[in-house]
This record gives C-alpha cells, sequence and structure tokens, in this order.
C-alpha cells in the first residue's frame, strides 16, 4: 500500500543511530541508563521542544537483534522476511568486490590458548596491526581446497573474506564461540549440500593458526556472518528516495550498499561526517548517519564511556539538526545494555523531531520515551512514521 501514497517531494528526512543506544537500569550509576545520565542540552531540547518520544523493537518481542536485521528494520526492511548475512555487509562495506556465488565471512582475529578463545577480539589489536596480518595471510593463503581466498583488513581486529569457487552456500554455523574462555569453534554444515563449504572455511582457520602460531595476541581466527550476496528492492525504489549513508564502519556502510543506497566517503571522524552531510545535503532526501561508539562502551560494560559518547553527538547535533530536516529521528538499531555487556531484547528509546507542532515537552531516555505518545512500534514501522512527519506520504483513501 505505501508505494501508493508516496509523495516525491525535496523534503529531507534524516536518520541519526546510535548503535546500541537501548540500555537498562544499572545499579552502581543510581539506577539511570547511559542515555538519562548524559548530559546532552541539545538533544533534550529537540525533545522537549519540537519532538515526541517512544520505542521500537527491532525484530520480535523478547529476540535480540544483531546489527543486520536491527538496521534492516530501521529503513523498512521486515528483517524476519529479508535475511542479509553479516558476511555481506562486511565485505561490501570494505569496497569489496562481490560476484555472484561468492562466499562472503566477517572475521576476528582472537587469542587462542590451549584450545580455548580467551580473547575473542585479540585486545582490540590496532588497525596497523590487523593490516600487517591480513597481508601475511594474503600472501601465504591463496587458495583453500580450490577455491580463491581474498582477505581485507577492517578497524582494530576485523576483517572480511571472500571464497570464491563453485558449489558454495551460506548455509554454515558460526566458527565463533561468541564468548570469552570458550573452546575454539568451528563450521559446521546446516545442510548436506554445505559439506564442501564448511571444509573449506574450516581448512582456511586451520592454516591461519598454523602462520600466526608465533603471534603472542592474534594467533587465530573467528568467521561468521556466512552470506551469498542477496536480492532485495532497493531503497530509492521502494521510498521514492534519493538516499547517502555516512558512517565511520565498514558494516554500515555495506548495509547502505546492500540497500542502493549512495556511499560517497568514509569519515575518519565525526567532524568529517558532518561535513560530507552539509556538502551533500542538497543532492538527497534521506540520510543515514552512523555513530558507533554507543555500542562499543555497552559492549565493553563502560557505563562512563557510553555516557561520553551520547555527550560527543550531542556536540555535534546543532550542525544537523541546523539543516532544518522536515524529520530528524534518533535512535539506535538495538538495544546493548552496559549490565549486560551485548545486544539485547530491549526496545530502543526513539525520538522523531517533527515540524507538526507535536512534542511531549519531555528529555529523551529510557523512561520518558515508555510514557511517550508514539508508543512502542516495530522498527519496521519507523520509517512509514518518519515519512509522515516529513510530509511525504498522502492520503489513504477518498
Amino acid at each position: 500500500m505505501m508505494d501508493e501514497l508516496l509523495l516525491k517531494n525535496d523534503n529531507k528526512v534524516i536518520f541519526l543511530i546510535l548503535d546500541g543506544l537501548g540500555d537498562i537500569p544499572n545499579p552502581p550509576f543510581d539506577l539511570k541508563t547511559p542515555l538519562e545520565a548524559a548530559k546532552k542540552p541539545n538533544m533534550d531540547g529537540l525533545a522537549v521542544q519540537r519532538g515526541v518520544l517512544g520505542r521500537i523493537i527491532p525484530v520480535d518481542v523478547g529476540i535480540t537483534p544483531g546489527s543486520g536485521p536491527g538496521h534492516l528494520s530501521l529503513f523498512g526492511y521486515d528483517p524476519q522476511v529479508h535475511e542479509i548475512g553479516r558476511g555481506v555487509l562486511e565485505v561490501l562495506g570494505l569496497n569489496m568486490k562481490l560476484k555472484d556465488g561468492d562466499l562472503a565471512a566477517r572475521a576476528n582475529f582472537c587469542t587462542i590458548k590451549e584450545g580455548l578463545v580467551t580473547d575473542r577480539r585479540a585486545g582490540r589489536i590496532p588497525t596497523s596491526e590487523t593490516e600487517r596480518l591480513c597481508g601475511l595471510i594474503s600472501s601465504e593463503i591463496k587458495e583453500v581446497e580450490g577455491c580463491e581466498v581474498i582477505v581485507k583488513p577492517g578497524k582494530s581486529h576485523r576483517f572480511a573474506v571472500i571464497f570464491r569457487g563453485k558449489d558454495l552456500t551460506d548455509r554454515l554455523t558460526d566458527a565463533d564461540p561468541h564468548k570469552d574462555n570458550k573452546p575454539l569453534t568451528y563450521t559446521s554444515a546446516k545442510a548436506p549440500e554445505a559439506g564442501f563449504s564448511a571444509r573449506v572455511v574450516n581448512s582456511f582457520m586451520e592454516r591461519v593458526m598454523v602462520l600466526l602460531k608465533a603471534e603472542p595476541v592474534a594467533n587465530g581466527a573467528l568467521l561468521r556472518g556466512f552470506s551469498l550476496k542477496p536480492d532485495i528492492t532497493p531503497f530509492t525504489e521502494k521510498f521514492a528516495m534519493k538516499a547517502l549513508a555516512i558512517a565511520t564502519y565498514p558494516m554500515y556502510r555495506g548495509i547502505a550498499k546492500v540497500l542502493g543506497m549512495d556511499v560517497r566517503d568514509e569519515p575518519a571522524n565525526y567532524d568529517e561526517a558532518v561535513s560530507i552531510l552539509k556538502k551533500n545535503y542538497n543532492d538527497y532526501q534521506f540520510f543515514f548517519f552512523h555513530v558507533k561508539e554507543t555500542d562499543l562502551a555497552g559492549e565493553d560494560g563502560n557505563f562512563e564511556e557510553k555516557v561520553q559518547a551520547i555527550e560527543n553527538v550531542d556536540r555535534f547535533l546543532p550542525e544537523i539538526a541546523g539543516l532544518d530536516p522536515h524529520t530528524l529521528v534518533i535512535t539506535g538499531d538495538h538495544s546493548t545494555p552496559c549490565p549486560l555487556k551485548g545486544h539485547s531484547w530491549h526496545p530502543v528509546p526513539a525520538l522523531i523531531v517533527t515540524k507538526t507542532g507535536e512534542t511531549d515537552g519531555r528529555a529523551f531516555h529510557e523512561k520518558n520515551c515508555l510514557a511517550g505518545s508514539v508508543g512502542t512500534i516495530y522498527s519496521k514501522d519507523l520509517m512509514s512514521l518518519a515519512l509522515a512527519h516529513g510530509g511525504r506520504l498522502d492520503k489513504y483513501g477518498a
């Protein structure tokens, strides 16, 4: 139905996404959340003067989402219908060439001791170390089981892998224990036809461990998010808006590319990201602006760092709001509560800054969002609400 209601105009919609924004009461900090504790006069000012509040459910009630499903639903795609693997997102975000039939994987360097993965992130080694290690792997492991291997470094401990050959499938389990101090995990086939693909991945992991055995910290690799190139309706076609994505981390540029959004630059910091937004503002109607540090702090269980990340966004928020979009949405793709040190099923606080004159008159945090006028909705429905506030949906019926 929505495609029949779409209005083509130049009204602007900005999604400012603070990854992992949602949280729960933190006992050591007077049961506040980082969003509640943060000093964010600009964000709260917008909320009080022009904002309506609510909460969004990324996938379904009680379901903990990954970043891929979390972002897909933000952009109006049902993540239970459109499943896109993390590997494809990482590979495209790193500007790797993905061909039909390629098997993509997201990878971490890790620390392995006596068969246990003692640190899944290898101490978050610097990007320069990852670049060195990926160079070593690329020079020594060019093919596995007759399949070409293409490796490219990402940020910190992350990298991406493409396996290129015949008869590859993504019907594989993650080769990752997902927790520290757990036994090293290899991939296994989810279907009979995936046996060869599992053998390719596991052979690669074993050869990497042999190659890196003398490394003091990063002496192994974990692979997950196995995926093939997807077939999905482009965002511009689905919502009649030309879209630009601005993200410092590769995976989120990958999400944008899968959906057909433009990704013109790779900003080194958020001042640069804001400059890219301003420079391209007249040429697009939709903007996806991604912030990663809130999620990193949540995964580390670091309340103070998550507060600081929110306050850092508040510093440059006036430059974004000053562009005067018809709709500015500030929310997250999922919750990453500090006490849980990981993604969770909790609804995500959402602020919609509009020009309709509506306001809930309250500061932006989880407790106020629970009582907000938007209510608790599914993330996949947020886009239609943003379009409505942005004057981009026509009346339904006579």
